[in-house]
């Protein structure tokens, strides 16, 4: 082989590793930026359909607390709900939601409580059924940050 070659050879060579060193790096880059897009979509497409739990299972608990008789639509909306959550969440936060609802339903087959009885259920902290549900949300969206 030709000495002259040589020096040619390795600028050739030096320059297809160059660019393949670019373009591993770009497509990393790429790669990395496009899961932390989808994480972020994914988290805050729960955020919201806990958000729309939160809200629904929260005006059936003070409805259950004054009244003996549910609205089958709004038991419906909730159940829609944890449907949709059993696509994307896991089975913790399902088991937490389905034990709200049945909280909710056992609620309208007890007495009526009076304004201070729900006072009294308040400064008991005894008032919050959706604390279990919310903890688990919680620790569910913190583990899909921290991947």
């Amino acid at each position: 082989m030709n000495t002259a070659y040589l020096p040619a050879l390795a600028a050739l060579a030096g320059s297809a590793i160059g660019g393949l060193t670019s373009f591993a790096s770009a497509w990393l880059t790429l790669h990395h930026q496009d899961r932390a897009k989808r994480l972020s979509g994914e988290k805050t497409r729960r955020q919201k359909l806990y958000k729309q739990f939160i809200d629904e299972a929260s005006k059936l608990y003070a409805d259950a607390l004054v009244h003996d008789q549910a609205e089958v639509s709004a038991l419906v909306g909730v159940y829609a709900l944890i449907s949709r959550m059993r696509v994307v969440s896991s089975s913790a936060v399902i088991e937490k939601a389905d034990a709200v609802v049945l909280l909710i339903i056992d609620t309208y087959f007890k007495p009526n409580k009076t304004f201070p009885e729900i006072r009294e259920l308040m400064n008991r902290h005894a008032a919050n059924p959706l604390r279990a549900f919310s903890e688990e949300c919680r620790a569910e969206l913190q583990a899909l940050t921290d991947r």
